[in-house]
């Protein structure tokens, strides 16, 4: 849609109500089927029904001389557009090809590489990083929490370490690895939802989150302990070629979808050749993966359309001059996005739906005052992820207390990354990262 078509009647504030009613219908009901103890409160009315809801409302709700026909065409055009059909192809091709490392054997491969080389005088730290270093690979922050920290748990079990601790080693490294990630769903949002090089995030983000890291590693080595594995820890080496491959190949600047193709033809080679997987049931493997992440496609198409509309009846520019009345320059404008992406993230408990959303705002933000769109990628990923990082109902938090019979609390007490990591990229944004070069 081009920016220039605009309703006639310009609605301000008011045309963010559809958008409102998305978040309080969802988190409302959520919150009501949990304070009354049902099992799955928050798919009792799913993400995407809710957006449908008010979806449905902006187009019958407002600009009422304009037909209805013409507003989905509006929504259409914007949800349907290449951006998103590019965002959906890589989800895809990242969720066939996580589901069929996994199925090959890559995942235990990955877990079991790591636990054998950490000293057992760095236990707690030696997750932390083993768990960077897999959700880097896997690019799923819930997928390497779900596959380490029952073991994580258990080694600290056997150990007599902290469990708390070790929990929470996951939970930081997980989110780490999925910030930093070229094949993470958060990242795949960021950079197509404000025109960023992959690559170029990879960087940025680095700059900001290894600093954190090392400080996380070094309190974790003081208040770790000293412990021991017990678990058998063989594994195969090959079965680590196509996290390796992925992770190479991203870095040094290939295309995206080719490096996930190829990363995905790699598990069926190495799988069908070693006997661990038949090649029907990595076709099967590779669609259900691909199932996965359809759904994160199909509700970044929804939002996509209904911020069109917002913006169409004057919600987005109405935002837009809000904070460019309260930002005094590249700075302020950065703090917007940032605690934006963070809000949106701990409100819908989800972060790629909250970077989907912030993504728009924050790319006609950037280019008024000029930050480098790799700047903005960086920034909606971290806040969106260090806000699910202290949340007592993210996944990660929920499997803590279920493998490791854990409080919140007594896992909030060792969650020293999310803390870390917003004060270094607020440092970041004080100081001007990345400014200077990208505005000359």
């Amino acid at each position: 849609m081009s920016q220039e078509l605009r309703s006639q009647k310009q609605y301000g504030a008011l045309a963010l109500l559809p958008l409102i009613i998305f978040l309080v219908l969802y988190i409302g009901v959520g919150l009501y089927f949990t304070a009354i103890g049902a099992k799955d409160p928050f798919s009792r009315l799913p993400r995407h029904v809710a957006i449908f809801i008010a979806i449905v409302i902006a187009w019958v709700c407002y600009d009422r001389k304009t037909s209805v026909a013409k507003k989905i065409k509006i929504f259409t055009e914007n949800a349907g557009s290449s951006g998103i059909a590019e965002l959906g192809l890589i989800l895809l091709l990242a969720g066939g090809f996580a589901s069929a490392a996994s199925a090959m054997g890559g995942q235990e491969a990955m877990v079991n590489m790591g636990l054998s080389v950490i000293p057992p005088s760095l236990l707690i730290p030696g997750i932390f990083v083993m768990s960077a270093f897999v959700a880097t690979s896997l690019g799923t922050s819930t997928g390497t929490q779900a596959a380490f920290i029952p073991i994580g748990v258990a080694v600290a079990q056997s150990a007599d370490l902290n469990v708390a601790a070790a929990a929470a080693a996951v939970i930081a490294g997980a989110y780490f690895g999925d910030n930093l990630s070229i094949i993470s769903d958060t990242t795949i949002a960021a950079t197509t939802g404000v025109g960023a090089k992959m690559k170029d995030k990879f960087r940025a983000n680095f700059l900001i989150a290894l600093p954190a890291a090392v400080i996380t590693f070094i309190i974790y080595a003081i208040v770790g302990g000293t412990g021991h594995i017990d678990k058998d820890l063989s594994y195969n080496f090959i079965d680590l070629l196509p996290y390796l491959f992925v992770l190479a190949a991203a870095i040094l600047g290939m295309n995206v979808m080719l490096v996930l193709i190829s990363g995905i033809l790699l598990t069926g080679v190495i799988g069908v050749a070693r006997g661990n997987i038949g090649i029907f049931e990595w076709t099967t493997k590779i669609g259900e993966g691909m199932e996965g992440t359809f759904m994160i496609f199909l509700i970044a198409f929804l939002i996509s359309g209904l911020v069109a509309l917002i913006r169409y009846y004057g919600g987005i520019d109405w935002i837009i001059e809000t904070m460019k009345k309260r930002a005094k320059g590249p700075k302020s404008a950065e703090y917007a996005m940032s605690f934006l992406s963070g809000f949106l993230s701990a409100a819908l408990v989800h972060n790629v739906v909250a970077i989907i959303i912030s993504a728009p705002i924050a790319k006609e933000i950037g280019q008024m005052y000029k930050i480098a769109p790799k700047r903005m990628a960086s920034l909606l990923d971290i806040f969106a992820a260090s806000a699910l990082m202290v949340l007592p109902h993210d996944s990660g938090m929920l499997m803590a207390e279920q493998f490791g019979h854990v409080t919140y609390l007594e896992v909030l007490k060792y969650s020293f990354y999310p803390i870390i990591l917003v004060i270094c990229t607020i440092i970041s944004i004080h100081v001007g990262m990345f400014r200077k070069k990208e505005t000359i």
